[in-house]
């Protein structure tokens, strides 16, 4: 069983960084949340930087960060997954965007100077553009690539381009659906489907660790093991004892936990039922 724990580190909030925008909206409700339960759930998840500069990006979790930012907690316990864990999946959200005209996305995209917007027949071949291209699927069948400039700050900054065009001025939801079939049976005023390029972790990273964050909603990691239901008390992470102190006491912590059989490890598949 200890073997196969977690990673779980008392880290500083200061060295976490995120690697997507994040809608500080978000934050206010879950301090609230958490200032009322004083524990936290679920532990972030976190990946240290290749740099040298001692600091993590936030790989699951933006929302905890802040919120025990805005809080002013000095730290939080994290699981940290190593910098080549092969258990570190990245995949991609899509978007499924309603309740605007294709027609303005369209024409919006068309004005960016970010994005080179054009119609692709999908019954012929096509040469993978360079940069990030993404694509814009409507109900009808057409397609239509979004395509970037191939160096990475102007790449990230056409996919911003492409999110801002709906943000603000539709819904969405997340998926990881590709094409648009069954979507208006959800969705009659649906407006498109976008569909994001793939990431790998080493390009995210780096993006992270320059500063140069991705659209919110558009990456997807999983991690496995993953610590769930910690349940880890709150006036541990804020009090103002040493780290050493504060990383011993976890550790002491977790083997209770394990010596009174409150930690199970799942090996399959598992629905929560209690979110």
């Amino acid at each position: 069983m200890v073997n196969t724990l977690p990673n779980l580190r008392i880290l500083p909030l200061n060295d976490l960084i995120l690697h997507e925008d994040h809608d500080r909206q978000r934050t206010l409700p879950l301090v609230a949340k958490l200032r009322a339960q004083g524990i936290l759930r679920n532990p972030p998840i976190v990946m240290p930087l290749d740099d040298g500069t001692g600091r993590f990006m936030v790989l699951d979790g933006a929302n905890r960060v802040t919120s025990l930012q805005e809080m002013e907690f000095p730290h939080v316990v994290a699981q940290v997954a190593p910098y080549d864990d092969p258990h570190v999946c990245l995949g991609t959200w899509n978007h499924v965007v309603w309740g605007m005209s294709h027609r303005t996305l369209l024409a919006d995209l068309r004005k960016a100077k970010e994005v080179e917007l054009r119609k692709i027949n999908t019954r012929k071949s096509h040469t993978p553009p360079e940069g990030m291209p993404a694509q814009i699927r409507l109900l009808d069948g057409s397609v239509y690539l979004a395509t970037t400039a191939p160096d990475l700050s102007s790449a990230v900054a056409g996919l911003h381009r492409i999110v801002n065009s709906y943000k603000d001025r539709a819904s969405l939801d997340r998926t990881s659906q590709t094409l648009t079939e069954g979507l208006d049976d959800v969705h009659p005023d649906l407006t498109a489907l976008v569909i994001f390029p793939r990431f790998e972790v080493t390009t995210v990273l780096t993006l992270a660790g320059r500063g140069d964050l991705l659209p919110t909603g558009i990456t997807r990691f999983t991690v496995s093991p993953r610590a769930l239901h910690l349940n880890y008390p709150l006036h541990e992470l804020s009090s103002g004892k040493p780290i050493q102190y504060k990383e011993a006491y976890l550790q002491h912590w977790v083997q209770e936990r394990i010596k009174n059989k409150g930690v199970r490890h799942y090996a399959e598949a598992t629905f929560l039922f209690d979110e």
